[in-house]
This record gives C-alpha cells, sequence and structure tokens, in this order.
C-alpha cells in the first residue's frame, strides 16, 4: 500500500459544506483526491472559489435536507455527473438553544428531523447506490461531544446527536458483510457558525477553554484529516467507531 490515505477518483457526496467544518473535510477528500458533490441549502460560493483555485472537481447541488424529498435527486445528480458514488459525508445539521422547561416542539421537530432523519435516509439511499455499483463504500456521519455527554440548552440536538452515534453502530452491523464502512467523527467544540453564541459569551467560551487539554477551540481543518482517514484503505478494517476529535475535552 503505497499511500493508504489516496482517494484519488473516489467520488464524496458532502452534505453541509458551505462553510465550518462541512467545508474543511469536503477541502481534505478534495485534496486526497476525491471528486466532490456538495449538498448545500445555499449557495457555497466560498467553497466552490475554494474548490475551483484548487483545481478541485466540485459538482453543486442545492437542496432542502429538512425533508427527504431531495434525497432520490441527490444521488441521481451525483451518478449522472461522476458515474458513481463511493463516499457518504453526513455533516449537515441545525441546532437550537433553549432552556429544557422552555423547549418547543417545533423545535424540537426541525433538529430531528435534519440531525437524525435525514441522516439515516440519506446514508440507506447511498447504501443501496453501493450494492448496486458493488465493492462497498464509506460512509462517516458527524455525532458531537454531546453524542456522550448531555450539555445544556440543546434537548434536541443532543438527543440528535446521541442517535447518530447509535445508528453509526447499527448501520456498521447490518452493512459491514456489503463491504460498507460505518464511521463518525464527534468534534468537541469548534470555531463556527454553530458556536458563535458561545465563542461571544466571555465567560462560557472561557470556561471552556479552561477544560480543553490542546488549549485552543478546533478548527475545520483538524477535523478533515479524521475524515480522509476513516473514508481510506487505511481505516479497511474500523467501522462502528465514534472517533473523538476534540482536544482532549473527554479526557477531563
Amino acid at each position: 500500500m503505497s499511500n493508504p490515505f489516496d482517494l484519488t477518483n473516489k467520488v464524496a457526496l458532502v452534505t453541509g459544506c458551505d462553510t465550518g467544518l462541512g467545508q474543511g473535510m469536503a477541502l481534505a477528500l478534495a485534496q486526497a483526491g476525491c471528486a466532490i458533490s456538495g449538498v448545500n441549502v445555499v449557495e457555497p460560493a466560498d467553497t466552490v472559489a475554494r474548490m475551483k483555485a484548487g483545481g478541485f472537481r466540485f459538482l453543486d447541488i442545492r437542496a432542502n435536507l429538512a425533508t427527504n424529498e431531495a434525497i432520490p435527486d441527490i444521488i441521481e445528480r451525483t451518478v449522472a455527473h461522476y458515474g458513481r458514488i463511493d463516499i457518504l459525508v453526513n455533516n449537515a445539521g441545525i441546532i437550537r438553544r433553549a432552556d429544557a422547561l422552555d423547549f418547543s416542539e417545533r423545535d424540537w421537530d426541525d433538529v430531528l428531523g435534519v440531525n437524525l432523519k435525514t441522516v439515516f435516509f440519506l446514508s440507506q439511499a447511498v447504501a443501496r447506490q453501493f450494492l448496486v455499483q458493488g465493492g462497498g463504500g464509506r460512509i462517516v456521519n458527524v455525532a458531537s461531544m454531546l453524542s456522550f455527554q448531555g450539555g445544556i440548552r440543546v434537548p434536541s440536538y443532543t438527543a440528535s446527536k446521541s442517535g447518530v452515534a447509535g445508528l453509526t453502530r447499527l448501520m456498521a452491523n447490518e452493512w459491514a458483510k456489503h463491504g460498507i464502512t460505518v464511521n463518525a467523527v464527534a468534534p468537541g467544540y469548534m470555531a463556527t457558525n454553530n458556536t458563535a453564541p458561545l465563542l461571544a459569551d466571555a465567560e462560557r467560551s472561557k470556561a471552556i477553554l479552561d477544560r480543553i487539554p490542546a488549549g485552543r477551540w478546533g478548527t475545520p481543518e483538524d477535523v478533515g484529516g479524521p475524515v480522509v482517514f476513516l473514508c481510506s484503505p487505511a481505516a479497511t478494517y474500523v467501522t462502528g467507531h465514534i472517533l473523538a476529535v476534540d482536544g482532549g475535552w473527554l479526557t477531563r
């Protein structure tokens, strides 16, 4: 194995890659050799510019993942453009913050819909495509520190990310016989749009930083490498694993 992390000529479908962690994952996969099919609800202008600057292949698909209606079209357009799908990265997600005593049913349903329901049914659709193609495939879900911990003021997000960890293990169990590996990365505190309210809260931000052994918040680049590993030949015998990328947060 000359380069166990080489993904040349692989096709990766990445959701939610217009900014932040998803953009970091998509760029890392492209740098490893992947053609990228990016699914976003908004125009991923910055990602498109970075892909173009790097000479990478990028298919821009706009879809609202709040429902499952777009899933067949996402698969069809990716396969029509590239001929196949080898990798799925389920990154798209939303978060709503409120005390558990005040949390609304709408915020519960919205978050569970995008973060858990769509993750399962898009994975199911891509796994079916893997079976049609033959040769297996790779699925990487995006879990969270709240797959392990309770958190505060994010009840639906915590429930969804705990569910993602469980689904990752279930799909790994069922699909390993088809040569499909299913793993997840669990980012710690990352400097992204989702965590902007925490970064803006000086007291809360300091309390978080004081607990991270690495001494800093994470970046999108910090998650890109672990995702490439899980999608690469180096991780052929890794499945059902939730890989914490947290600067040591869970060790404290």
